[in-house]
């Protein structure tokens, strides 16, 4: 059962935890930490504490004990690749406590949805949701419907204290070549400045989240993303995103961002970026002996991305 914890789960907590202290802000009555995560086929767990040989899927609860670790320290969290099955989902919020909660969405249907979901997990003690939730759905163009995207877009809105702010996210599609993924980009980055820019609409401190599948910095998905006036902050332009990221290859998939004006103000309107951000290794500290592969499967290829602001 899952009341007994084994020591090797234990010691793998006990230093996932002290490298977390080291690199996340501690959470704070002034501020509030906001991350994303591409959790590989976050869906069906194996219900014991390892998974064996025969077993399938290898993620298991040893596994999403440290991934519960790592969740706890943000405030909110954006996941991606939560698939139909909720198994590990339910595990998780199992794990973290009757603190947290999820708001997900549906799973988006066709062979480019892949079967999965979005999801905001959050901490109740720090954060409530404001009311609004909603999935993005392209207008008609010239009176034709749009190609929508192939897995849709979610946003949710949260409050901290007296500061309310709304978090969208995406996990774009990856397509053949580099090139498929730039009209999701494009339409994505439209969309939400003219949400951003609307008067007399609900949104208030709005930020995009996920996984955007850039490949690097100036190239043209790049470019799209920043066109509209979004903002990643340059303390995120040098972090690894996933745990097969190396010297020779570095990919900048995800991406936490928000708009501004031409000569560089923030739009948010009562938060403020406090200049802390980057991405958790969690590879050196947990499942020693499994190739980064193997890890994959178990937590994720991907590194969790965070930022801090006050409110």
């Amino acid at each position: 059962m899952t009341q007994h914890v084994p020591e090797a789960v234990e010691q793998d907590l006990s230093r996932l935890n002290s490298a977390l202290d080291e690199v996340v802000p501690s959470k704070e009555a002034a501020n509030v930490l906001i991350a994303t995560w591409n959790l590989r086929a976050f869906g069906n767990l194996t219900p014991k504490w390892a998974a064996g040989p025969a077993d399938s899927p290898k993620r298991d609860w040893h596994a999403v004990a440290c991934i519960a670790a790592i969740v706890s320290r943000f405030d909110v969290i954006a996941l991606q690749e939560v698939r139909r099955n909720p198994a590990a989902l339910r595990f998780l919020l199992q794990r973290l406590g009757p603190d947290w909660r999820v708001i997900a969405s549906d799973v988006t249907e066709g062979d480019a949805g892949n079967g999965e979901r979005l999801a905001f997990l959050y901490d109740t003690t720090r954060v409530t949701p404001s009311g609004l939730v909603g999935e993005i759905v392209l207008p008609p163009v010239a009176g034709k419907p749009s190609e929508q995207f192939a897995r849709t877009p979610y946003a949710a809105g949260f409050t901290r204290g007296d500061t309310e702010f709304t978090l969208a996210t995406v996990h774009v599609l990856w397509g053949s070549r580099a090139a498929d993924r730039l009209p999701e980009i494009t339409a994505f980055a439209r969309w939400m400045h003219q949400w951003a820019v609307r008067r007399n609409d609900w949104n208030p401190n709005l930020l995009v989240l996920g996984d955007f599948n850039l490949d690097r910095i100036g190239d043209p998905l790049y470019q799209a993303f920043v066109s509209e006036g979004l903002w990643p902050p340059t303390e995120l332009n040098t972090v690894p995103r996933t745990i097969f990221d190396d010297d020779e290859a570095r990919h900048f998939y995800d991406q936490i961002a928000w708009f501004s004006e031409p000569d560089g103000t923030s739009q948010l309107q009562s938060m403020t970026y406090t200049g802390r951000a980057g991405s958790f290794d969690f590879v050196p500290h947990v499942m020693s002996g499994l190739t980064r592969n193997e890890l994959s499967w178990r937590l994720s290829d991907h590194y969790p991305l965070w930022v801090e602001f006050q409110h």
